[in-house]
């Protein structure tokens, strides 16, 4: 978010970075990404040392020297070559065509609760490696260009019920073909009976149904070890035995679901689908609506218009006080009003209280473009956890929003906001301001905590600004301040796992409230309408619309306010207008 210490435009800033496009920006966060800690990744670079595993390779047709048998390539993407050839005969060759990234994956049979290293070696730009299905966290790690051969090593843990991974590599949207040889799996094998693949489960019913989970039964299949459950087309549990409980879910939303058998061999085909609808919630936190518009407030004076929480608009339902500050302790954040605003903290919890009485939320916003938060161990985040719950308890808060900018560890600020769930209760209200680029791949630390936390997360707003150019869910390239930069690039969010509810579009209230990215309030409606209703849309269309779309956000409520409350007088009710 923008802090800017200045009068007029000029000074210094605390505001998001600019992004010159898609691929630069991958390049400059690269390293963000991949060192935040913990076991999902390693650092992998022009000088990252080669990672040395023993034991047996669990991994078939490792160098692909029998072709890409025992391998399956997304969209026919991949082939073996000749040359390059890190080792052996061959090498696997795979490109990206589209909106397709070329993945190319084995399922490998392995032990529960075990460790494994898995490794590959890989030429080309953006090129991934992972594990999925492991039970845990699933993990991937990646490089942003490789010259020559490459390795790229990350490891995990299997889950207590988990006999087998997949393992995948690939490359990146509008990318040239990349290579990868050599992939290594090393950790204990699992068991492989010899039997085919499972036939398809059949019987699948949907059972009892809350505001946010549904559950499901199938009948047995004849030699599989495990099952795997699919919501509308996306894997989202892996079970041992023939029933399961999906959560996460928005309320009143039908769900199409799937399941599949699995043992040592394979995957079976999906079974028939069902659909299970949720039931009515009373939403996160007492004053969100279904759809909502939610406004920083600017601790500060920046030269917007100073402001009390009374002051701010009527229009915003979720008010996110910026910033809370890190301290000394490592995860823990505090907050302290700027003697600038001349408000006393008593007059700041009875506005607070006088908000959330006509029906608002008020959050703490933590991180902002300078406001570096470290939480990447189990300390750190019972510490951010505490800290939260303490300020929500001295001021009244209702939540909290993460509005982390200098890299997020996606398994620690997972622990982390739990830990305030359990804390706070069931009507906490968590919010997330990531920039573009934090939710181009579920792979990516702030897409990945949003996909871990969707049982008790609020809203996404991602800032649609001071970014550059970037993909949309089509696998074509969009710049900034257009409706098709809007909807294409929410598009990503709402296909890769997080409801309608859970995604608004962030955008600045005036030309002075960002280094770039305004848009007058009607582009934000007009992709509004294109996104819920199908109507308003510019060359970029989305197959399917999201009437449950939460709503927008904007940065600031000062910078509104100073600019006639324009934003918010055009978008305010165009939002709670929709469907």
């Amino acid at each position: 978010m923008e802090r800017v210490h200045h009068i007029g435009r000029t000074g210094f800033t605390r505001g998001r970075r600019r992004l010159g496009g898609a691929l630069a920006a991958l390049a400059l966060t690269a390293g963000t990404l991949l060192t935040v800690g913990g076991a999902n990744a390693e650092a992998v670079g022009a000088h990252a040392r080669a990672v040395t595993t023993t034991g047996a390779n669990l991994v078939k047709n490792p160098g692909f020297e029998s072709g890409i048998a025992d391998w399956t390539c997304s969209n026919s993407s991949g082939q073996a070559v000749a040359s390059p050839a890190r080792s052996g005969s061959a090498a696997l060759k795979a490109a990206p065509a589209g909106s397709d990234h070329a993945r190319c994956a084995q399922t490998v049979a392995v032990r529960p609760g075990s460790s494994y290293t898995l490794s590959a070696w890989v030429q080309g730009s953006y090129v991934h490696l992972g594990a999925s299905g492991t039970g845990t966290t699933d993990v991937s790690t990646w490089t942003p260009s490789a010259s020559g051969w490459q390795q790229l090593t990350t490891r995990f843990t299997t889950g207590a019920d988990t006999t087998s991974v997949t393992v995948y590599t690939h490359g990146w949207y509008g990318q040239p073909g990349y290579f990868a040889d050599d992939v290594e799996l090393s950790g204990p094998g699992g068991t492989d009976p010899g039997d085919p693949v499972p036939g398809a489960p059949d019987g699948l019913k949907a059972g009892a149904t809350t505001s946010s989970s549904v559950a499901l039964s199938w009948n047995p299949v004849g030699g599989a070890t495990g099952y795997h459950v699919y919501r509308d087309g996306t894997k989202v549990q892996a079970v041992s035995g023939t029933s399961a409980t999906v959560t996460g879910l928005a309320p009143s939303t039908s769900y199409r679901f799937e399941v599949t058998a699995t043992n040592a061999k394979g995957e079976s085909p999906r079974s028939a689908a069902v659909t299970g609808t949720t039931t009515a919630g009373s939403g996160n936190g007492p004053g969100v609506p279904k759809h909502a518009v939610t406004g920083y407030w600017q601790n500060f004076d920046n030269g917007a218009t100073v402001q009390k929480i009374s002051d701010v608009q009527d229009q915003y339902d979720i008010i996110a006080v910026a910033f809370a500050d890190a301290t000394a302790t490592r995860g823990a954040v505090d907050f302290t009003l700027d003697p600038a605003l001349n408000y006393t903290e008593e007059r700041f919890k009875s506005d607070i209280a006088a908000k959330q009485a006509a029906g608002k939320s008020v959050v703490i916003s933590v991180g902002g473009e300078r406001g570096t938060v470290t939480v990447n161990d189990a300390a750190s985040a019972a510490n951010f956890a505490d800290s939260v719950h303490a300020l929500m308890r001295k001021y009244g808060f209702n939540g909290v929003d993460i509005d982390l900018e200098n890299g997020i560890d996606p398994t620690y600020m997972t622990q982390a906001l739990r830990a305030l769930s359990a804390k706070a209760g069931s009507k906490l209200v968590i919010t997330m301001a990531p920039q573009t680029i934090d939710m181009q791949s579920t792979s990516a630390g702030y897409f990945r905590t949003a996909l871990n936390i969707k049982d008790i997360l609020t809203v996404v707003n991602m800032q649609y600004y001071n970014s550059g150019s970037m993909n949309g869910c089509d696998g074509k390239v969009y710049s900034q301040g257009s409706v098709d930069f809007l909807t294409a690039l929410a598009c990503i969010q709402l296909e890769g796992g997080l409801v309608p509810s859970q995604v608004g579009l962030g955008l600045p209230a005036s030309p002075r409230g960002a280094g770039s990215g305004y848009v007058s309030p009607s582009v934000v409606n007009n992709a509004l309408d294109c996104l819920a209703k199908g109507t308003g849309c510019g060359s970029f269309k989305p197959a399917r619309t999201y009437p449950d779309i939460r709503g927008a956000m904007t940065w600031s409520t000062n910078w509104d306010a100073a600019n006639g409350s324009a934003w918010s007088k055009a978008v305010g009710p165009h939002v709670h207008g929709l469907p």
